[in-house]
């Protein structure tokens, strides 16, 4: 009986351990990336190293992959399907192509650079990861602190 009484209590004393731990008893995501020393950690693009840069490379594939529709399809389109993209607009007169070329390129790029700004602050959340305002630790009296633009020390 005894040692059902002290397995509890040790029970007990590890509920802090289990709530950073997952179920499965590793490290959760975020505690991996933080004891990471990226120094150590050999890059490929292939077979990332640690769950920050899966969860990154999955927002450039998936912003390549939209990437390459937006700007080739429209440009295959017309190879394969020349009549139905060269017809004109019933509105401006326009052939389809070109509107599709000119506007969705551009417009498909903008939106693809708000996408990614959000993803990535998204992950910098998940992983606890803050970004540096410079000019805010500047204006608060850190002079030193503040790197420059060419990677210097402000003065």
């Amino acid at each position: 009986m005894t040692d059902n009484n002290s397995q509890s209590a040790s029970v007990g004393s590890h509920h802090e351990d289990d709530e950073r731990l997952r179920t499965d008893g590793g490290a959760s995501d975020v505690q991996r990336e933080q004891e990471m020393d990226y120094l150590e950690v050999e890059i490929n693009l292939l077979n990332p190293a640690t769950p920050f840069m899966k969860d990154h490379l999955r927002v450039i594939w998936i912003g390549f992959a939209v990437w390459v529709v937006t700007t080739f399809g429209p440009i295959t389109a017309t190879r394969i399907a020349p009549d139905l993209m060269t017809t004109a607009m019933p509105v401006i007169g326009f052939p389809f192509h070109y509107f599709s070329i000119a506007i969705g390129g551009p417009t498909a790029a903008l939106l693809l650079s708000v996408w990614y700004a959000k993803k990535r602050d998204a992950i910098d959340e998940k992983y606890g990861i803050e970004q540096v305002d410079n000019e805010a630790r500047a204006a608060g009296g850190d002079t030193d602190a503040a790197a420059a633009a060419d990677g210097g020390v402000e003065e």
